[in-house]
């Protein structure tokens, strides 16, 4: 039986990263390190067709530090691909066999499809996409890999020498970089997307991409709207925003480029070219939003590693937020019978909100499931103590891989479940003061049904059966009713609904009343 640790290294272009993972019995994998090296295989390539003898250095010796921790890690089994750099170099070959001989790690070169295909495991594996028709990228040093897919069908994939460090060395070579030069680069880029991809008219809902590229352009865009968030995997960036990146770092010489916030300056030389090719996507493809995935092709190769060796079967995976969620609480222990009965009354609360004050409430289905996923994780804090348990839950949330959910979103539902209890939102709380205005709204009213929903399951029995709202201009009257005394609950929705009151500015009552309306069906059955 192979070892239950594995790691997969990928050898770019630009740098080797190299993923460590531990396989536990009945879960999904979970990340040991995470080990970059920026080694700059392709510098110089388009010139003299080889790897250099400084990159090959470079490669050598972070392929041996990466084997002593993998080594000290206790891995025994190390998957490497070399993708665009070593597969073009003349003396390519003959740098695998010096690295499996220097080394001990055996690299496997693979092709620009298989790139792709790696790339889009990962993204598989992070995004629900199921009925979406989208685009894959992976931009790498020097090639980009394409895919576009309608779910889990790939209907077309490619890949194209648009990598950063190419497109530099063979349009960008002066700096400042004059506007000729990126008007030359572009038209080249918009004539290989032209030639090789297929404009079928179909609608592209947003791009997926990885790559240091994807990353930077995360990093630099949250730095931008003055966010701070955990890392940039999943988060959004829209159309016009790379835009207007691409247009300040042309603007910028290499030194100036190099102080960015969100980008490390050993990316600063080759980082336009690299937004120029996202840039030129999105417009090939009509697409306004652009997703992160900051994992990539190191993760697609774990992933197909895994399910080589029997530890995954992608087939019976069910990838969507709700099981991420419960997988997520069942780690840490929660009570899901009391996470449930939450879950139940808060989307009642939230329903009925929702239908009193429009669309102009902030209401909307995608906050509801947020609330949904924060019902059932409020209490994970349990996990690391009683004491301070709702500000716990809101680290462990903060720092989980919640399946589709973009880092603002997880933010959110971390923010949700530190004010479930106790103290109500504060501008000078760290957490709540780095949500811009309309979230630290949002989170007011979600926190409200969530904290008030909490209440009325006092006793965690789920006595409370039935619910009815009354809400006019002054007050929300919560009618509860069930088969028991409810005066525990009653007290405890009524103490527990002050920031309902806050957020909604109206008046409170918790009333017992007779049974009208049950409960049943207020979540969707699964």
């Amino acid at each position: 039986m192979i070892d239950r640790r594995l790691a997969a290294i990928d050898i770019g272009t630009n740098s080797i990263r190299c993923i460590m993972v531990e396989v536990p019995p009945d879960s999904e994998f979970r990340v040991l390190d995470d080990e970059k090296a920026t080694v700059r295989l392709g510098e110089g390539m388009s010139a003299t067709g080889e790897i250099s003898a400084a990159a090959w250095q470079r490669a050598r010796e972070a392929l041996a530090r990466m084997k002593k921790i993998a080594d000290g890690l206790g891995v025994k089994t190390v998957v490497a691909v070399a993708t665009s750099a070593v597969r073009k170099a003349a003396n390519g070959q003959a740098f695998v066999e010096a690295m499996a001989a220097e080394t001990g790690i055996r690299i496997q070169i693979i092709g620009g499809e298989e790139e792709a295909e790696l790339a889009a495991l990962s993204a598989w594996h992070h995004f629900d996409m199921e009925t979406a028709r989208y685009a894959l990228v992976d931009i790498g040093g020097g090639s980009a890999e394409v895919v576009t897919a309608v779910g889990s069908h790939i209907e077309d994939i490619g890949s194209f020498e648009l990598g950063a460090i190419y497109l530099t060395e063979k349009f960008l070579g002066q700096d400042p970089i004059p506007e000729n030069d990126i008007r030359r680069m572009r038209a080249h880029i918009r004539k290989v997307l032209q030639k090789n991809l297929t404009e079928n008219g179909h609608v592209v809902q947003c791009l997926i991409g990885s790559g240091g590229t994807l990353n930077a352009i995360g990093n630099m865009i949250m730095g931008m709207r003055e966010e701070q968030y955990g890392s940039v995997h999943g988060y959004e960036v829209l159309r016009s925003e790379v835009v207007h990146l691409l247009a300040m770092l042309q603007r910028k010489n290499l030194k100036e480029r190099k102080t960015l916030a969100g980008l490390s300056p050993e990316r600063a030389e080759i980082i336009v070219a690299g937004v120029a090719v996202v840039d030129e996507l999105m417009r090939f493809f009509g697409t306004n939003i652009l997703k992160i995935n900051e994992r990539g092709i190191r993760e697609g190769l774990i992933l197909k590693s895994l399910e080589k060796y029997g530890f995954l079967d992608r087939r019976k995976q069910v990838r969507d937020w709700e099981t991420a969620v419960r997988t997520f609480a069942g780690s840490c222990h929660v009570d899901l019978v009391h996470g449930e009965q939450v879950r139940t009354l808060a989307v009642r609360i939230f329903d009925e909100l929702a239908a009193y004050g429009g669309k102009g409430s902030g209401l909307s289905p995608r906050n509801r499931q947020i609330l949904e996923a924060a019902a059932l994780l409020h209490d994970v804090g349990y996990f690391i103590d009683y004491a301070k348990h709702h500000k716990h839950s809101y680290h462990l949330i903060r720092h989980a891989n919640l399946f589709d959910f973009s880092p603002r979103e997880t933010e959110i539902i971390a923010n949700l479940a530190r004010y479930h209890r106790k103290s109500l939102p504060k501008n000078k709380h760290e957490n709540f003061a780095r949500l811009n205005s309309d979230d630290q709204a949002l989170v007011r009213r979600l926190g409200g049904i969530l904290r008030l929903a909490d209440g009325l399951d006092r006793r965690r029995a789920g006595l409370v059966k039935e619910l009815k709202c009354r809400i006019d201009k002054t007050q929300i009257v919560l009618e509860v009713a069930g088969a028991d005394d409810l005066s525990v609950e009653i007290y405890g929705g009524q103490s527990k609904g002050d920031l309902l009151e806050q957020a909604f500015d109206k008046n409170l009552r918790v009333v017992g009343a007779v049974r009208r309306q049950s409960l049943a069906g207020a979540v969707p059955p699964r």
